[in-house]
């Protein structure tokens, strides 16, 4: 386990394959995640319009995981996807708050 999410520094819980992970959309994170998927802006509009893919959902929530996990990236992305786009929604809505508005 992750430990708890601090809201107040912009975290959100997400739990995979039983697990309950915190993602942090730390400067860093979120710079990763854009040089994978491009412009977070761009990617918050998709999102949006209903039009954000899988891919580009699980590469923003795997560089957001505020501490290392005990899973590879396809493990966890099959965890993401098991579980349903609805069980990440929460998290995906805390993420682009914090994009949008920062801290």
């Amino acid at each position: 386990m992750s430990g708890a999410a601090n809201a107040a520094r912009g975290e959100a819980s997400l739990r995979v394959r039983g697990e309950t992970l915190v993602l942090r959309p730390s400067f860093a994170a979120l710079v990763a995640a854009e040089g994978e998927v491009g412009s977070l802006f761009a990617l918050v509009e998709r999102a949006a319009a209903g039009r954000l893919t899988l891919a580009e959902l699980v590469a923003l929530l795997w560089h957001c995981l505020r501490d290392p996990v005990a899973m590879s990236r396809e493990e966890f992305a099959e965890g993401v996807t098991a579980a349903g786009i609805a069980a990440a929604t929460p998290a995906l809505k805390m993420l682009i708050a914090q994009i949008l508005g920062g801290r």
